[in-house]
């Protein structure tokens, strides 16, 4: 096999567990009571931070650029919406709703509903500044000169920034709750869980996007995790009920999966 067509097969199986992992790195934390979700922020922040330090001990500690941390701030601030979105409209329908608004906010780079679309167009702007880096590293008048192609590179400025955001709005959380936050005990093993699955995710996001580039990666990594979400909403948690309901549900489905399978096949 040529190295274009091992990068090629190393980017999907990179998508695939991309998808898997997006799509259940919540459900650890679905029957826990997890309160305005601010403290779980942190605690889910916290563990994405660590897997980071760790990949980034095994690259070498590459080149930290501070303005990759941009993306993390814009997710981080995005995150701060999915435990209200989960409770109000269910963890299947909350992660097609802002899966679907990512994906068209990144290949172009009334109640929660709203929420998933503000998060939706957050999450799709969190690779810009990479992306930005990257395009620039090749111009010798650019203070980004030189930078490294390989995304993965930088995923510790990227989750820098994520756990510092979620730092500073925990900070203003405990202040505006004159010091007395609400914490959850419970939550923290499966918060930390939630973080892992989801750091090693993004990680596989990054190889793909590299092997891929994000614009077949980003469709077909923010179409699939609603569909792995909604069957551990339909099977585990009986979040959707009704025939009209699944057949909307099918229709989403398949439209979803001609655009990734269609994303999917314009590389080859």
């Amino acid at each position: 096999m040529s190295n274009n067509g091992a990068d090629l097969t190393f980017g999907y199986i990179s998508c695939f567990v991309a998808i898997l992992l997006f799509g259940s790195n919540f459900v650890p934390l679905k029957k826990f009571d997890t309160g305005d979700g601010m403290f779980l922020q942190w605690v889910l922040c916290a563990a994405i931070w660590l897997v980071a330090l760790v990949v980034n001990l095994i690259l070498h500690c590459p080149k930290f650029w501070p303005f990759a941390m941009l993306g993390g701030c814009i997710w981080a601030t995005g995150n701060i919406a999915v435990v209200p979105i989960i409770k109000t409209i269910g963890l299947g329908l909350g992660i097609l709703i802002w899966g679907s608004f990512n994906a068209l906010t990144g290949w172009a780079s009334s109640r929660g509903c709203s929420l998933a679309v503000i998060s939706g167009v957050l999450y799709g702007s969190t690779f810009v500044p990479i992306i930005y880096i990257k395009d620039h590293s090749k111009r010798n008048d650019s203070i980004y000169a030189g930078a490294s192609q390989y995304d993965l590179d930088y995923v510790f400025a990227h989750f820098s920034g994520i756990f510092l955001t979620s730092t500073v709005y925990f900070l203003a959380y405990c202040i505006a709750m004159k010091n007395s936050p609400k914490l959850y005990p419970e939550a923290v093993l499966p918060g930390f869980l939630s973080g892992v699955l989801w750091a090693i995710a993004t990680c596989c996001w990054f190889i793909a996007n590299h092997s891929l580039s994000a614009v077949v990666s980003f469709p077909i990594i923010t179409a699939g995790p609603g569909f792995i979400a909604a069957m551990w909403g339909i099977f585990m948690f009986k979040e959707i009920k009704g025939l009209q309901n699944y057949l909307l549900m099918i229709l989403a489905f398949c439209i979803i999966l001609t655009g990734a399978l269609c994303t999917a096949f314009s590389k080859i």
